[in-house]
C-alpha cells in the first residue's frame, strides 16, 4: 500500500493511503495504539474495489507530524484531523471506522459527523463508547485492573524507560493483551522498528496523556465519584456497526453493556476466541460483518 503526504488546514501532515475509486463511496479507516494505517491492511484489500479507503497514519504516528506539546493531542484535534484529511481530500461524506484509540476517534466523528450531515455509517472495532467506558472504570473491577496500563503510560516517571528502549520499553512493563504469536513476522518487524522512533513514542503516548478519562488507583472505591456525571453527548443515531472480540484483555465485553441506549440505530457482532485486534486477528469475520453492513441502504 502506497502512501501519500496530505497537508491539513491546521498544518498538520499526515501520510495517508488513498485507494479505491476516487468517486465510490468513501470509507474513513483509523488505526489504535501502537499501530498504524496497517491495521487495516485486510480490510483496504477487501473494499478497495468498491469503496475509497482512506487509512491515514494519524496525527503522532510514523511519519505523520508529531506536534510536541501533550495538549496537541486532545480528543478534539483528533477529531478535526479526521474532518480536515477528508476536507483536502475533496471527500464530502463518508463512513468512518476506527479500532482502539482509531475507535475512539471514530465515536466522536461520527457524533459530530451526524450533526454536519457529513458522516453517514460508523464502524466501530473493540473500542468503549466514551460514557460507557468511564462508568466502568469507576464501578467495574474487571476494566479498572485492565485499564492500569494507562496509569503507567501518563506517569513522567516512565520517561527515561521510553528514552532508553523506545515505546518497546513502556509496553513490555505495563501491558499484558499484547499477542505477538498472532501477527504476521513480517508486520512484526515493522512495528517494532516503528516503536523505535523516540519522537513518535512520545507522541504515541501523548495521546493518553491528554485524554480526560479519568483511571481510578486500584485500590479507589468502586463507586461513581460524588457529583459525577456522565459527558453530555447526544445519542448516535446513524447506522452503527460495532464489532468486538470477546477474549480482549484490555476491553471486557462489559462495555456492551447499555450500548443500545447511547446508539440508536445498532448492529452487534461478537467475535469468539479473538484478542484485541480484531482487524487483523480476524480479518474474515470483521470483512463478513462490514459487508453486510456496507451493503444495506442507507
Amino acid at each position: 500500500m502506497e502512501q501519500t503526504r496530505v497537508t491539513l488546514a491546521n498544518g498538520i501532515e499526515l501520510d495517508v493511503v488513498d485507494e479505491g475509486p476516487r468517486d465510490a463511496p468513501a470509507l474513513m479507516l483509523l488505526h489504535g495504539f501502537p499501530e498504524s494505517h496497517r491495521t487495516w491492511r485486510h480490510q483496504i484489500a477487501h473494499f478497495s474495489e468498491d469503496f475509497r479507503c482512506i487509512a491515514p497514519d494519524q496525527r503522532g504516528y510514523r511519519g505523520s507530524s508529531k506536534p510536541p506539546a501533550v495538549e496537541d493531542y486532545t480528543p478534539d484535534k483528533l477529531v478535526g484531523d479526521i474532518f480536515l484529511l477528508a476536507d483536502a481530500l475533496g471527500v464530502e461524506r463518508f463512513t468512518v471506522i476506527g479500532h482502539d484509540w482509531g475507535g475512539a476517534i471514530a465515536w466522536g466523528v461520527a457524533l459530530m459527523g451526524q450533526m454536519n450531515g457529513r458522516v453517514t455509517r460508523a464502524v466501530v472495532a473493540n473500542a468503549p463508547h466514551p460514557a460507557i467506558f468511564q462508568r466502568l472504570l469507576y464501578t467495574n473491577p474487571v476494566q479498572r485492573e485492565a485499564s492500569q496500563y494507562m496509569r503507567g503510560f501518563r506517569d513522567p516517571a516512565n520517561d527515561a524507560l521510553v528514552r532508553e528502549h523506545g515505546l518497546g520499553g513502556i509496553l513490555l512493563q505495563e501491558i499484558r493483551w499484547d499477542a505477538p504469536d498472532k501477527m504476521e513476522p513480517a508486520e512484526r518487524a515493522q512495528l517494532l522498528e516503528d516503536w523505535q522512533d523516540r519522537d513518535a513514542a512520545f507522541a504515541m503516548l501523548n495521546w493518553y496523556r491528554a485524554s480526560p478519562i479519568d483511571i481510578p488507583a486500584p485500590d479507589a472505591p468502586y463507586e461513581l465519584p460524588e457529583g459525577w456525571t456522565p459527558p453530555p453527548l447526544p445519542p448516535l443515531t446513524i447506522p452503527t456497526l460495532v464489532i468486538w472480540a470477546l477474549d480482549d484483555l484490555a476491553l471486557p465485553p462489559e462495555n456492551l453493556e447499555g450500548l443500545g441506549e447511547v446508539v440508536k440505530d445498532l448492529t452487534l457482532v461478537e467475535v469468539p476466541d479473538c484478542g484485541h485486534f480484531v482487524p487483523w486477528e480476524a480479518p474474515d469475520a470483521v470483512n463478513a460483518a462490514m459487508e453486510e453492513f456496507l451493503g444495506r441502504k442507507v
